[in-house]
């Protein structure tokens, strides 16, 4: 199965998870997004990957439009219950690969994707896509987990992704980011690392996973460097693992005149 039809397996049978999840809803990183974004009442939006439709819900007071685009149908219609119940009605919902985005060139004012380019197999052509449908001086938002530059702590963090998640392909370190985003013309105008808290509980529930693979991932945690460990804060309590932390970005770039 490729990862595409796997991220369409794992987000469609747990859609419901992602609209009440802690660390989708919430967050100063979603607030800090929505401010950075300079969205304008004329303004038409696009949220990539826009999952349980938070970005999108959180831009639509301010915007003209906001076209929320994701991979599966499921977490659409999650999403179009969330922002629905919350009362917009200026927000479209439209089913589409972040690589291969079906909309013409310059069509939006900002584009944003928050918490999801780790799923796709391809980035560079969701960076290059983004670019495309963009408007000149039109704004990209990103966000992200990222991994740091030490090949041990990348292995490990993307390694614990891929157990507890099929659909994951790979975090990128901040310096693949700026490459990417830099090499199709974007200019960067701000990144600002932070990081996340993940309670081990609520994390690895959300996959629905059996309680053996929890232990083997524990094991496999708990197994790592001293190094490893003490840099993602792993927490530990009577051989269980209790919490980590992981590093995230947000980046803003333009897209030149």
């Amino acid at each position: 199965m490729d990862i595409k039809k796997k991220v369409q397996e794992q987000f469609g049978q747990f859609a419901g998870n992602y609209v009440t999840s802690e660390i989708h809803a919430k967050g100063e990183d979603l607030h800090t997004l929505i401010a950075l974004s300079g969205v304008k009442p004329k303004d038409v939006v696009l949220d990539i990957a826009t999952g349980g439709g938070h970005v999108a819900n959180g831009i639509a007071p301010f915007a003209k439009k906001v076209v929320a685009l994701d991979l599966t149908e499921k977490m659409l219609k999650e999403a179009e219950r969330f922002i629905r119940q919350n009362g917009y009605e200026n927000v479209e919902f439209i089913k589409g690969d972040a690589e291969k985005l079906p909309f013409p060139s310059k069509t939006f004012s900002a584009v944003t994707c928050r918490i999801a380019p780790h799923h796709f197999p391809n980035v560079n052509d969701f960076v290059l896509e983004s670019y495309r449908v963009l408007k000149d001086g039109g704004t990209f938002l990103l966000i992200d987990n990222v991994v740091p530059e030490q090949n041990e702590l990348d292995i490990f963090y993307n390694e614990i992704e891929k157990k507890r998640d099929p659909s994951h392909f790979r975090a990128w370190k901040k310096t693949e980011w700026l490459t990417m985003i830099e090499r199709v013309g974007f200019e960067v105008e701000q990144l600002t690392s932070f990081w996340k808290m993940f309670t081990f509980e609520s994390w690895f529930a959300r996959m629905g996973l059996p309680v053996q693979e929890k232990r083997e991932l524990e094991q496999y945690m708990l197994s790592a460097s001293p190094e490893t460990r003490n840099y993602y804060r792993v927490k530990e309590e009577n051989g269980r693992v209790v919490s980590f932390q992981g590093k995230s970005v947000l980046i803003k770039a333009k897209k030149r005149h």
